[in-house]
């Protein structure tokens, strides 16, 4: 029997062509099962149940043996049941149907299920305080009053229908409408007979242009490999085996232990041999392996949430919570970061929350507004990277990045975060001209809403992540990046000290018969080294972009080459403040680092390369195995000058100490051997040469003091005793009192 549109009117009421249209923002108030008047028909004269679906692709279906009509002109399925057969209906009943190519398909209806989300969740989410809440939004697998399926939220307070898409319902954006949770902007659905591995995204309609569109899922934390865009839905089921690593993390005092980061880009540390990608789980054991031999106590890995472009190394971040589906699955990452702990080594994620890409799968423009940016370009739009940047502003958008931010840490055990372009949150004009940006409500500069996020961010982080750091990666002066909220700084563990870098790089490159006059390139850093928790970076950003490999910096022939950048890694082991060291440069690669390719594992058979590796391995032990190298690192406590004035030699020499120890460190920065230099020393007794960077081992001249020298009672350079000192050429010399 056809069901006339005269019956259906007070049960319709538009909801038809609303739906059709595909702008209902509840299809649960008339799909399903729900109570109707139809005494009109009934010669009982008893109230009944409507029993609806909403099936664009079907030609025929039923509903637990009660047969549906079409409604003409439409794809709403109907039948008036009474309350006898209500009550005989399941509560969460099975539809089947008919497709016009002939084939079957059942499933339970998904408008048979009560909200899943619960106002505390919603409540929190709208005050930007729910730090869990990737629990709630995304796709989580779930089973409810017995029915299995998957349970999806997304907030997208701009449109006026959401749907969930995929491949199990043709990708068509009318099958599996989404109900909005009243005024919070967060539409959900639990969809039954969905499982792990089902590919998915949503389709959005605008509620004030109407424009519909498909968006992957902000939360999602699983996506395809590219160039494919889909989410993927994902339940992990890997059983951790770190319990021990952390323990002691909870107990890490960073600030006094040897942090010695080797820098690492997952895509172009090694290749497998067909050219193609290792797989996590193939990188883990080659790459601690390594790691573990040179001495180094973590790896930070360039980003790998999801990003569609090799070439951005990471950085034009499209999926947040999903680990690069390049190199395996979220369970394969978290193998490599357990593998990494089982075996002592600390894992630091790369982590993007200045700015996101504007592809138009992916976070920009989300609902058809400006949602996760700001609307207006001069806040909302970086120009040099043709990026959007983030609102935070907004407590969803924070709420958004700091979940993430703890995601990263407790579900996937990384250790601690470096906050990539810190420098362009903080200032309104940020690479921007007169009239190109908008000041603050104070009429400055400042962004005051990004330093309450990074505040925020930094404070949840602690507080909840007892030993994790947070490394702010911020090129300018601005005071107190790495103190506490509480003192008015910005809360970060430490912060990666560009000027150290700048100077640094700048002097090494000079020839040395220039170096004389630019010795304070060397000493300045001293007058700002403890205010704040430094990191020494010498990072991919120096080796990329024709800036050369740092062996290519360095000036003279290839042995002078060799021999700087031996004495350039030293410096920085022996230089107060953490390390980092971008891959390949710890054996001297020669060309410009480049994402497209393996590193040039080969070079380490030549022995000027190999040389330089064992250098850099030698002190890395160094560091790691004498406290006078890292307790005070944020101490002047744990630095002393012996001279820094001998800038007509280039020479330059400083005491490194902690509780009963001291390390004397002697550099001479030119290709000229110094004989019977003498240096002050604050101690009588012998002196034993635990390194020189010129050794044979090395490839240097071999140089040195025999593996000792005794201390004179003679004072010097505002020291006690003194002895004199072979320096060899562009090197080193450590002294422990033996």
């Amino acid at each position: 029997m056809q069901i006339s549109w005269q019956t259906l009117g007070k049960v319709l009421q538009g909801n038809i062509n609303v739906l059709a249209q595909g702008r209902h923002h509840d299809p649960f108030l008339f799909l399903g099962c729900h109570p109707v008047d139809i005494s009109e028909e009934n010669k009982h004269k008893e109230n009944g149940w409507s029993l609806s679906v909403w099936l664009p692709t079907a030609e025929k279906a039923e509903v637990e043996g009660h047969e549906l009509q079409r409604v003409e002109n439409s794809d709403l399925f109907m039948a008036f049941i009474t309350d006898k057969q209500k009550l005989a209906l399941p509560k969460h009943y099975a539809v089947k149907w008919i497709e016009a190519d002939a084939s079957e398909h059942e499933m339970v209806s998904p408008y048979t299920f009560l909200p899943q989300l619960g106002e505390l969740d919603l409540h929190l989410f709208s005050e930007g305080r729910h730090w869990q809440v990737y629990d709630v939004l995304g796709a989580h697998p779930k089973v409810i009053d017995g029915i299995s399926g998957v349970q999806f939220a997304v907030w997208a307070p701009a449109a006026e229908r959401v749907s969930v898409v995929g491949d199990f319902n043709g990708w068509h954006g009318l099958r599996h409408p989404m109900r909005v949770n009243g005024g919070s902007g967060v539409w959900e659905l639990f969809i039954p007979g969905l499982h792990a591995g089902d590919i998915y995204k949503f389709e959005i309609r605008n509620r004030q242009s109407g424009h519909c569109f498909t968006k992957t899922d902000p939360y999602a934390v699983s996506m395809e490999h590219r160039p494919k865009t889909g989410c993927v839905v994902y339940q992990s089921d890997y059983q951790w085996n770190d319990q021990a690593w952390l323990k002691q993390l909870a107990e890490f005092d960073w600030q006094k232990s040897p942090i010695n980061i080797y820098e690492v880009h997952l895509g172009s540390w090694q290749r497998a041999d067909d050219g193609g990608f290792l797989s996590y789980r193939e990188i883990a054991h080659r790459l601690v392996e390594y790691v573990q031999w040179m001495g180094y106590t973590h790896i930070e890995l360039l980003p790998i949430s999801e990003h569609p472009l090799d070439e951005s190394w990471g950085y034009q971040t499209t999926g947040y919570f999903a680990p690069t589906s390049r190199f395996g699955s979220p369970d394969d990452f978290r193998y490599f970061v357990d593998y990494c702990h089982q075996h002592n080594i600390g894992v630091f994620l790369d982590w993007v929350p200045a700015h996101f890409p504007k592809d138009e799968f992916a976070l920009g423009r989300f609902d058809g507004s400006a949602l996760y940016e700001h609307e207006d370009p001069r806040k909302g739009e970086h120009q040099d990277w043709g990026t959007y940047i983030f609102n935070f502003g907004r407590n969803e958008v924070r709420n958004f990045l700091i979940s993430n931010a703890l995601y990263w840490i407790k579900e996937l055990h990384i250790d601690g975060l470096r906050v990539d372009a810190v420098a362009s949150m903080l200032y309104l004009d940020y690479s921007r001209e007169d009239g190109q940006w908008l000041p603050n409500e104070h009429g400055g500069r400042e962004n005051l809403e990004a330093i309450d996020f990074m505040r925020n961010l930094n404070e949840q982080v602690h507080a909840q992540c007892p030993g994790a750091v947070v490394m702010a990666e911020e090129s300018t002066s601005w005071p107190m990046v790495s103190r506490p909220n509480w003192m008015g700084g910005l809360g970060f563990s430490m912060k990666w000290n560009m000027g150290w870098m700048n100077d640094t790089l700048d002097y090494f490159e000079k020839e040395p018969i220039y170096r004389p006059y630019h010795h304070n390139q060397l000493t300045f850093s001293q007058v700002y080294a403890y205010s704040e928790n430094f990191v020494l970076p010498l990072s991919h950003d120096e080796v990329v972009h024709l800036k050369g490999s740092l062996i290519a910096k360095m000036p003279g022939d290839d042995w002078q080459k060799a021999a700087n950048l031996r004495l350039l890694l030293a410096y920085q082991g022996l230089h107060p403040g953490k390390k980092l060291l971008f891959m390949g440069c710890e054996f001297a690669q020669w060309g410009e680092w480049s994402e497209a390719r393996s590193l040039d594992w080969h070079l380490c058979d030549d022995a000027l390369n190999r040389g330089v590796q064992l250098l850099a391995k030698s002190v890395n032990e160094l560091y790691k195995t004498h406290p006078a190298l890292y307790e005070r690192d944020f101490e002047s406590s744990g630095f002393e000058w012996i001279d820094c004035h001998d800038y007509q030699q280039s020479i330059l020499s400083f005491i490194r100490q902690a509780d009963n120890q001291k390390l004397i460190c002697v550099f001479n920065f030119t290709p000229v051997p110094r004989e019977n230099y003498r240096i002050g020393l604050p101690q009588a007794g012998q002196y034993i040469e635990v390194l020189n960077s010129d050794s044979e081992l090395f490839g240097g001249s071999n140089k040195g003091n025999a593996g000792y020298v005794f201390s004179e009672d003679f004072a010097w350079m505002n020291q006690p005793y003194s002895a004199e000192l072979t320096l060899p050429p562009l090197s080193v010399v450590v002294l422990r009192l033996g």
